[in-house]
């Protein structure tokens, strides 16, 4: 029989510790590169130093955290990362310019570009190879944006759901400050830009409930059950949010990440129905399901809101979570046929027209 000390010295254990350091590394890096984030007093989610949510996740155990840490390096099961190219449509400038108004394009994992007025608006910009503070360890993107940062034209506006590296992408970010007149974020994430060289007058930050309008379009922060944090010791201290997005005769509501909670009714009943609801669909597990929602509460989710149409988002990119790469668009796919939802799951880069959306093709499947 094996001892623990000769298991530990097997491979695996080498393979643990080195992924161990880098992931030790990484939060030092991360730690390192925070910025002094203020304090929001006057926000009602804000309260014993951090932002909360309404209703407080469950804190998981020393031993809960590592275990799970052990399963998602070790214990993965097949079929978390594709074994085949990812479907992408290649955009381009000109074809952008003259793509008709309420158009929508997904790059991928919760990065969307949207054409509302005349006017280009990004949600969550991630181009990097890695979701993460550096480029040589953590998650790699499964394919290649459909259009590069540089081929853009210029964007009215970025709104950013939270602080977590697959949404707010720190070399995207600069890459875009030039071509971008502003930057619409949660309380505290504009300190984050700012700390980067984001000019002060580009960034508007809201606190849940606030909205803000630019020319004909108006974004209103909403709530979301999640958290925050980019290294060690900064959890909570920026806030979150989902977003509904109004132009002339559209509404449009984006998730960010978020758990199932009660606050999907009262934004459905405050600002539904909803043309198009773009739902975090992919990264879950039922271990962090209150910050995270499982396919079933995507289905609920769209019901309370009053959505018209289902666009699952968070998938599809990045693998995050223990679950099979595809099992979040074909879990979706089989309750919006129990449910008579409409879903629509355009391929990366492909255009969708919001007031006229169409199915889409199942590309995940073989």
């Amino acid at each position: 029989m094996q001892t623990p000390s000769a298991s530990f010295r097997a491979p695996e254990g080498r393979r643990f510790l080195w992924l161990l350091k880098g992931a030790l590394m990484i939060g030092m890096i991360a730690s390192l590169l925070k910025p002094g984030l203020p304090e929001h007093p006057d926000s009602s989610q804000y309260h014993g130093g951090r932002f909360n949510n309404a209703v407080t996740p469950q804190a998981r155990s020393l031993w809960e955290g590592a275990r799970l840490w052990w399963d998602f390096l070790f214990a993965k099961p097949e079929g978390t990362v594709p074994d085949r190219a990812i479907p992408v449509q290649v955009m381009t400038r000109e074809g952008l310019i003259a793509a008709p108004d309420n158009s929508v394009w997904r790059f991928g994992h919760s990065t969307l570009l949207l054409k509302l007025q005349g006017t280009f608006w990004l949600t969550d910009p991630v181009f990097s190879e890695r979701a993460s503070p550096v480029q040589w360890f953590g998650p790699k993107r499964w394919h290649q944006p459909p259009i590069t940062l540089e081929a853009l034209p210029p964007i009215e506006g970025v709104i950013l759901s939270h602080d977590h590296y697959d949404h707010l992408d720190h070399g995207a970010i600069l890459a875009l400050q030039e071509k971008v007149d502003h930057f619409i974020t949660p309380l505290g994430v504009g300190a984050r830009l700012m700390a980067w060289g984001i000019a002060k007058e580009k960034i508007r930050e809201l606190d849940w409930w606030q909205q803000t309008r630019v020319g004909g379009v108006t974004l209103v922060a909403t709530p979301a059950q999640h958290f925050s944090g980019r290294g060690l010791g900064d959890g909570n201290q920026t806030l979150w949010a989902s977003w509904v997005i109004r132009g002339e005769g559209v509404n449009l509501f984006f998730s960010g990440d978020s758990g199932y909670f009660d606050g999907f009714k009262e934004i459905g009943r405050r600002y539904g129905p909803f043309d198009v609801t773009f739902l975090e669909t992919g990264a879950y597990d039922k271990r962090w399901e209150l910050v995270h929602m499982l396919p079933a509460q995507t289905a609920q989710a769209f019901h309370d809101l009053g959505g018209k149409w289902l666009y699952p988002v968070h998938n599809g990119t990045f693998d995050l979570a223990m679950h099979r790469w595809n099992d979040p668009l074909e879990q979706i796919a089989r309750l919006a046929a129990e449910q008579q939802i409409p879903l629509t799951t355009p391929v990366m880069g492909e255009p969708l027209e919001v007031l006229s959306p169409h199915e889409g093709s199942p590309w995940w499947r073989d």
